[in-house]
């Protein structure tokens, strides 16, 4: 099945994340197609001073992955405390609708258990009504995940999302920032769907209609 979107929308809870989910794809969709990408993340981790340099990272992550910096945001909301701010978010997303108007969404998955991932993957389903929304994996926090939606991406884009990955120089020792995990689990859910290298994702709403030609 192919599927597109004119314009893409990636959530993320902290810098890291849309990376860490499905940088592959996002690669692949900045390179080999002409949808306009929005990379929306939440909060910018900046309250704790062990993540000063978090920021800058993000930001060289991105680019990698051939992002620049205009199509980059960054929220005003306070890592672990999502759930204090839910009708903020809610506004925030609905504010990220009427503007941006994407047609295709990115999110954490449901199996997600940070606070943070859960809450705005709630928030998102309520702004996003109407809306194809996808739930990427992030392998620290996940709990039982499963991709049921699996996309296919080229072994230059695992290499990229192990490059921008990389440039988290912050969260090098973490054993999630390894090299050796990141593309086992692309060829993992490349094997369930018999290609080489794939991205899973949960099927959190498709909105579309069927059609020949």
């Amino acid at each position: 099945m192919n599927f597109f979107g004119r314009r893409v929308l990636f959530l993320g809870a902290h810098p890291d994340d849309i990376e860490l989910g499905c940088g592959a794809l996002l690669h692949h969709i900045v390179h080999n197609t002409d949808a306009d990408v929005l990379c929306v993340t939440l909060s910018d981790n900046q309250k704790n001073p062990a993540l000063c340099n978090l920021v800058e990272e993000h930001y060289r992550s991105m680019a990698v992955l051939g992002v620049p910096r205009e199509k980059i945001v960054l929220g005003p909301f306070t890592t672990r405390l999502f759930h204090e701010s839910r009708q903020e978010i809610l506004e925030y997303m609905l504010q990220l609708r009427r503007e941006y108007q994407p047609d295709l969404i990115f999110v954490h998955s449901r199996c997600d258990i940070h606070q943070d991932h859960n809450t705005m993957t709630e928030e998102a389903l309520r702004a996003y009504r109407g809306i194809t929304v996808l739930g990427y994996d992030v392998v620290r926090s996940s709990y039982d995940f499963f991709p049921h939606f699996i996309v296919e991406v080229s072994e230059e884009d695992v290499n990229k999302k192990v490059e921008a990955l990389a440039q988290y120089e912050t969260y090098r020792d973490r054993y999630y920032f390894n090299a050796e995990l990141t593309r086992a689990i692309m060829i993992r859910h490349g094997a369930l769907a018999e290609r080489p290298f794939a991205e899973g994702f949960d099927i959190l709403r498709i909105a579309g209609r069927f059609g020949f030609g």
